[in-house]
């Protein structure tokens, strides 16, 4: 055997390289319709969300026949307060949802899964982890985004037979990609994949490992430098399926958190470890592509949580609201708390309408959903905090005080700030908010750079720039006429939607159209205002975002009232519920279009220039620091680790 490569030191990389870097791992080209981005270029596509679509009857049969079993699994075998008290998921709960197939949920039947759909695999994470939120993390990274998706999407048939029936019923897997000082920024990636014959050669440190204290198999994103031989030698960072239980792996810590006590989140350490490059996950550098496109649907995950912690939220808040009285009346009747009911309520609507349209639309592969992915993680992770916060104020005292210590003072055990701390890393999990709008307005702006990009680009010569500026005036000349009527100026539009006996939500669709058009004019208006300067107007693109959000939102709940009401399911009531969400995100609209142009951006820029220079130092005065010592991010430096290994194995 050849002596170990030597492992390579961080790279250095510009603002502009970094940029590339990040726009080399996405996808290029729309190849199907997308409801979202049609909708950021203020064309209202309802037709691509309605009618609802639906699954097949065996789809259904089988997802309903699994979720009977795992709802009974929760009930009998889950201990949501015993994982909370012990800051761990017992062996016998994980055994047990191994054997109910839960670990195979995505998974296809042949080999050896359970093969559900992306609606009823959001469904199950919803249940599970309304019992152990917890839980509903494990199993989301073992499947969202660990071993089997990737391997689903980009894996050989060689690699598919050897490792999926493991995922599906005997190992957990994990995904390693951030680093003590690598984020979202990906192309400062420090750990190396040396080529060695035929294998490749890891060193690193991996932090916050999600299921990497007890992973059987990891996904590792690694940096492979590029070389005259190998398999084109290209390069770049490239995913590996990797052994957890590989001689040079060492799990160094196990991390604690405010919330998800149970998670088994990590630091890794890789020090020589041989990969064969057959484990090798598509080809050299394309490892980052293979992660945007595993997360286009594997965000979904999250959404999906949020939905069960918003069902518990108003569980909770009508039990409760109903028994506790003041000044002679239930609290629920007083309107200061009845409005924050009617939130949970509405918004519990909405953003099941988001994740199950966005599901189906999924598993029918018709739609590109990428933004309606990103879009649905980033809303509804940000909507599940703001339910959790206001049960935890209509709870009062109450919902400050632990389950642990409501239950030994005799009261009903009531997890409400439990509920709170778990959900808070949903707004930073697999993309913060921050990144998330980022990431959706650079989608949003698309079809705006690919004709014009040329134009803002330092890069480019005088005659591409003069290419950009006749195909961008093509472009335009057939595009902003359009923005400026629509139906949403009709009266008669979307007829569908008012129908006789229940509330009117065609007004509502009329105004997503308009608001639409609306949303597309200001976008143009501040790239023509602002041009290369655009991707640094980080508020104004978040503002475009949200608004963005909350019109989709309008849309799936429209479009699920009607659907619940053509099957007669419950549909006077959800048309209810799709009209007061309605009237409230239409306030929040509002509100942002407002801020678009009328807001503290750049005081604040100035502000935080100041801050950085110390000079506001004399305000930290009077208070005391009670940090411990230690340097802000740990050393992470490649080499042989100097502590114990910590992964626990289960069964």
């Amino acid at each position: 055997m050849s002596a170990p490569p030597t492992p390579s030191s961080r790279p250095t990389v510009t603002e502009r390289e970094a940029r590339q870097v990040a726009e080399a791992a996405r996808e290029q080209d729309w190849r199907k319709p997308s409801f979202a981005k049609e909708l950021f270029l203020g064309r209202f596509r309802l037709d691509l969300l309605h009618p609802h679509p639906l699954p097949a009857d065996e789809e259904v049969q089988r997802g309903e026949e699994f979720l009977a079993k795992l709802r009974d699994f929760c009930e009998t075998k889950i201990d949501g307060a015993v994982i909370e008290r012990d800051a761990r998921i017992p062996d016998d709960v994980i055994t047990g949802l191994k054997e109910l197939g839960a670990f195979g949920m995505k998974i296809d039947t042949k080999y050896g899964g359970l093969g559900l759909t992306q609606v009823y695999y959001n469904k199950a994470l919803a249940l599970v982890g309304s019992a152990s939120p917890a839980i509903g993390a494990l199993l989301s990274a073992h499947q969202s985004i660990g071993v089997p998706q990737p391997l689903k999407m980009f894996g050989t048939q060689e690699q598919k037979d050897t490792f999926l029936p493991r995922c599906a019923r005997t190992d957990i897997s994990a995904f390693l990609l951030t680093e003590p000082d690598v984020g979202s920024d990906p192309a400062r990636l420090a750990t190396t994949a040396v080529r060695d014959g035929d294998d490749y050669v890891l060193d690193g440190v991996k932090l916050w490992t999600t299921n990497g204290v007890v992973a059987d198999l990891l996904v590792v994103m690694a940096r492979v430098p590029k070389s005259e031989g190998g398999e084109g030698g290209r390069g770049g960072i490239t995913a590996f399926v990797v052994e957890a239980a590989s001689e040079g792996i060492t799990v160094e810590n196990r991390n604690a958190f405010m919330g998800l006590r149970g998670l088994e989140n990590g630091v890794t350490r890789f020090h020589r470890v041989r990969v064969p490059a057959a484990h090798r996950i598509g080809s050299e550098g394309a490892g980052l592509k293979i992660a945007l496109t595993t997360l286009n649907t594997g965000r979904l995950s999250l959404p999906a949580m949020c939905v069960g912690a918003g069902k518990w939220c108003l569980k909770i808040a009508r039990e409760w609201s109903a028994v506790r009285e003041q000044w002679g009346k239930p609290v629920a009747l007083h309107e200061a708390v009845g409005s924050k009911i009617s939130f949970i309520a509405a918004t519990t609507f909405a953003l099941e309408a988001v994740l199950d349209l966005s599901s189906q639309m999924a598993d029918e592969d018709r739609n590109d959903i990428r933004i309606e992915a990103a879009l649905a993680k980033l809303y509804g992770s940000e909507m599940a905090c703001l339910m959790a916060d206001e049960l935890v104020q209509i709870r009062g005292g109450r919902g400050f005080e632990t389950a642990a210590s409501l239950e030994a003072r005799g009261e009903r055990a009531v997890p409400a700030e439990q509920l709170l701390r778990d959900l808070r890393i949903n707004r930073i999990f697999e993309g913060s908010t921050e990144i998330m709008h980022l990431l959706i307005a650079r989608e949003a702006v698309d079809a705006h750079l690919s004709v014009a990009g040329d134009l803002i680009d330092p890069d480019k010569t005088l005659s591409d720039k003069a290419k950009a500026g006749a195909q961008a005036g093509v472009f335009y000349a057939k595009w902003l006429p359009k923005l400026v009527a629509g139906p949403g100026q009709l009266p008669r539009s979307y007829a569908d939607f008012h129908p006789s006996g229940h509330r009117d939500l065609s007004g509502h669709l009329r105004y997503v159209e308009r608001t639409a058009r609306k949303l597309a004019r200001s976008t143009f208006y501040a790239m023509s205002r602002w041009q290369g300067r655009m991707e640094t107007k980080q508020g104004f693109l978040g503002r475009i975002v949200d608004i963005g959000a909350e019109l989709f939102a309008m849309s799936a709940a429209c479009v699920r009232a009607e659907h619940l009401r053509t099957k007669d399911d419950h549909g006077r009531e959800a048309y209810q519920l799709a009209d007061a969400f309605c009237r409230q995100s239409r306030i929040r609209v509002e509100e942002l279009f407002g801020r678009l142009w009328s807001n503290t951006d750049d005081l604040d820029r100035k502000v935080v220039k100041g801050v950085l220079a110390g000079a506001y130092e004399w305000l930290e005065q009077g208070v005391v620091d009670p940090s411990g010592d230690g340097p802000w991010i740990a050393d992470a430096t490649p080499g042989a680790s100097q502590r114990e290994n910590v992964r626990r194995a289960i069964g």
